[in-house]
């Protein structure tokens, strides 16, 4: 069901603490946030939509609900990422991955650093 669901960017903002800090409460998801900070009933409003998009899950511990994650963050970024490569890059990871690494602004030692990821790859891809 999530997998197809996406989340607006205040839902991405709020999972994103969900995901840092395993289980939460309303009240630290709300102290988490600067000020001025969101009502109590916008959060509320929020995490029964990402409940119903099958992102959180609760625990009743009396009148209060712990909430924790149902997705997982890398596979949930992994789908938008290979969404963005379908539509915007032929469904090519070669094309998306030049384009990132020739737009990209990389620092000499990103460059570097992405350079050995691939012949890790590489490397285990032949074995």
């Amino acid at each position: 069901m999530c997998r197809i669901m996406r989340l607006s960017r205040t839902e991405e903002k709020l999972m994103d603490l969900i995901w840092e800090n395993e289980k939460m409460f309303l009240k630290d998801l709300i102290d988490s946030y600067p000020d001025p900070k969101p009502a109590p009933s916008t959060i509320a409003t929020l995490l029964k939509r990402m409940q119903d998009k099958g992102f959180v899950g609760y625990k009743l511990y009396g009148n209060s609900r712990q909430y924790y994650p149902l997705v997982d963050k890398t596979g949930y970024f992994s789908g938008k990422v290979n969404r963005m490569v379908r539509n915007y890059f032929g469904d090519s990871a070669f094309q998306f991955a030049s384009f990132f690494a020739t737009t990209g602004n990389l620092t000499e030692k990103e460059l570097e650093e992405l350079k050995k990821i691939i012949d890790g790859e590489i490397k285990k891809n032949r074995q």
